[in-house]
């Protein structure tokens, strides 16, 4: 097998402002379901579809945008990706009981083996990165 060619397999949505999370993690789920992940690794698709609820939340609530979806599995480490268009950038806040809200990036953060967010032309883009747990046939 060549190890300088790139393998991975993704898909991509777009989500208007009406569109609630819950189709977000529906989406996203379908797709976990289809790599094998709810049942070998449910505790990361917890995870996963958390962040992806919590992105496109984001992306509605604070830029007031569409949400672009991008899930993308290379074998290694499932990246979440949401472009929205608010050239503002997120980070985490630690969580305030004098204000509701403000704790997506803290949880993405605790959540996401890695995180990023990417300044674009028209906006930005956060990825979180999962890998999945090693399960024993791994270390076979």
């Amino acid at each position: 097998m060549d190890e300088s060619s790139v393998r991975a397999v993704g898909w991509a949505r777009s989500l208007p402002m009406k569109t609630e999370p819950k189709a977000a993690r529906d989406w996203a789920r379908r797709h976990l379901e289809a790599l094998g992940w709810t049942d070998s690794v449910s505790r990361t698709v917890d995870d996963v579809l958390l962040t992806v609820s919590e992105l496109v939340t984001n992306a509605h609530i604070h830029a007031h945008s569409t949400a672009r979806l991008v899930m993308v599995w290379d074998g290694r480490c499932l990246h979440i990706t949401v472009h929205d268009d608010s050239v503002a950038l997120p980070r985490p806040r630690e969580p305030s009981g004098d204000r509701i809200g403000g704790r997506g990036m803290f949880l993405v953060d605790a959540l996401a083996d890695a995180w990023e967010v990417r300044p674009c032309p028209h906006g930005k883009s956060v990825t979180a990165c999962f890998s999945p747990p090693a399960t024993s046939s791994d270390s076979d």
